[in-house]
């Protein structure tokens, strides 16, 4: 690549003395210093040679940067929207693609074609209606069907969850994740209070709402493969935002203001494993908002599970409140009764990890 940019560097170079030395000839004529008509006709034909010349190459140079660039492009879509969107990308690029090349290929060749000749006169053609209104409408209607197709893409994305979904929160900070799910047994997030926010309760989990009682956090986000998850996104300090490249989910993470995307994995981290032929690769959740000094390390790992291997892994988790059973205290005393039952009979060490998100120190 470097070498195509060395290249493409000299030859521009080179064209830039051409373009001035010509511009001193043009000069010269303006001032009465008239070159032979020979002379000129030679300068034409150069030119217009020049045109095609630049065209063969410029094609060719287009097409290899998009063959060779074909690794880097975004991985396999992991999420059935993300399909979605890939094509739709796609057939944009083509039909962009499409036209550049035809109106280039049309500029170029004019060049060529009608370069200046002493024996053809120009020839006046102030309007055509017919032909205007078709290079209007035309482009109207390739513009409209693209616009509506990315709109319909957008609403299904950004649509209410399916009454199935499982639900998970988000929550960015300086310069990690909070990962918090619904428990076991309402399947509901319970509300949080940033004022009741201190050292172990990194989230401010409400206790006054008993659908808190069986949430519980960990530092890794788990998802069940071919089964819709809402994502509830939040931000403790400053912008950030959710980005899961290979389910193709990014959604800002706003400070006062909760943010949502629901999506379904389709590949599970095994399957992806196996497509790349890579035994260690995972798939990441990062931050593509410059938060701070500490953004380049604020990621947390996902794994895509079979459904069975996601029950059984939400089901060997604690809630937050078995954790840390010091805060029954704060629950009042008309659900303490229900919340007592999530208190173990013998103190559990706490695990630092089920309650800390990844963060860069």
């Amino acid at each position: 690549m470097n070498y195509l940019v060395g290249l493409l560097s000299v030859v521009f170079f080179i064209l830039a003395i051409t373009v001035i030395s010509k511009s001193l000839k043009l000069n010269k004529n303006l001032s009465g210093e008239n070159e032979s008509d020979s002379a000129l006709d030679s300068h034409n034909n150069t030119n217009a040679v020049g045109f095609l010349l630049f065209w063969l190459f410029g094609t060719i140079a287009g097409v290899w940067s998009f063959l060779h660039s074909q690794p880097d492009f975004l991985p396999e879509a992991a999420s059935a929207h993300g399909v979605k969107t890939d094509s739709m990308f796609w057939i944009s690029m083509a039909v962009v693609t499409f036209a550049f090349f035809i109106t280039n290929s049309l500029l170029f060749f004019f060049a060529f074609q009608y370069r200046n000749d002493k024996n053809r006169k120009a020839t006046f053609y102030p309007v055509n209606h017919k032909l205007e209104i078709i290079w209007t409408i035309i482009p109207a209607i390739v513009m409209a069907i693209l616009v509506f197709t990315g709109w319909r893409t957008w609403r299904d994305i950004t649509s209410q969850a399916p009454s199935n979904a499982v639900v998970i929160e988000v929550t960015g900070h300086q310069f990690g994740w909070y990962v918090r799910y619904a428990g076991n047994d309402d399947s509901q997030l319970g509300n949080i209070n940033y004022k009741l926010i201190d050292e172990t309760n990194s989230l401010g989990l409400d206790f006054t709402d008993k659908n808190s009682f069986d949430d519980f956090t960990a530092s890794e986000l788990h998802l069940p493969k071919g089964v819709p998850v809402l994502l509830k996104i939040r931000a403790q300090d400053v912008l950030h935002s959710v980005y899961l490249p290979f389910q193709r989910v990014k959604m800002d993470a706003v400070p006062g203001m909760p943010t949502k995307f629901w999506f379904t994995p389709t590949i599970s981290t095994d399957e992806m494993r196996a497509k790349l032929g890579k035994k260690d690769f995972n798939f990441k959740l990062n931050c593509t908002e410059i938060c701070g000094r500490g953004h380049f390390g604020m990621a947390i790992t996902v794994f895509v599970d079979e459904p069975a291997d996601y029950k059984k892994w939400v089901m060997e988790q604690k809630p937050f409140l078995t954790m840390n059973p010091a805060y029954l205290s704060k629950v009042p005393e008309n659900l303490k009764a229900k919340a007592s039952k999530y208190i173990p009979a013998e103190p559990i060490a706490a695990d630092s990890t089920a309650t800390e998100a990844v963060s860069v120190k």
